[in-house]
C-alpha cells in the first residue's frame, strides 16, 4: 500500500528552517502511524500534524492529529 505524502503550505513569514523541520515531522509521523497526511503547519514552536488513519476491518478512519516540538 503507497502512502501519499503532501505537506500543506505554511504561512507566509515562516523561515525556510522551520518549513523543513515541519515538513521531516510529518514525514516520521506518517511513517509512524501510517495513513494519509491531512495538514501541517506551525503553531507556538510546534509542528501541528494531522493524519487520516485508516480504520481496521469495517471501522471509519479516523483523524490523528500530533503536536512536534520543533
Amino acid at each position: 500500500m503507497a502512502l501519499a505524502l503532501t505537506v500543506a503550505a505554511l504561512p507566509a513569514g515562516g523561515s525556510d528552517a522551520v518549513a523543513a523541520d515541519c515538513r521531516a515531522a510529518a514525514a516520521r509521523v506518517v511513517a509512524e502511524v501510517g495513513g494519509q497526511l491531512l495538514s501541517v503547519r506551525e503553531s507556538g514552536g510546534e509542528c501541528v500534524i494531522v493524519v487520516l488513519v485508516p480504520g481496521s476491518g469495517s471501522e471509519r478512519p479516523r483523524k490523528v492529529t500530533m503536536r512536534v516540538a520543533q
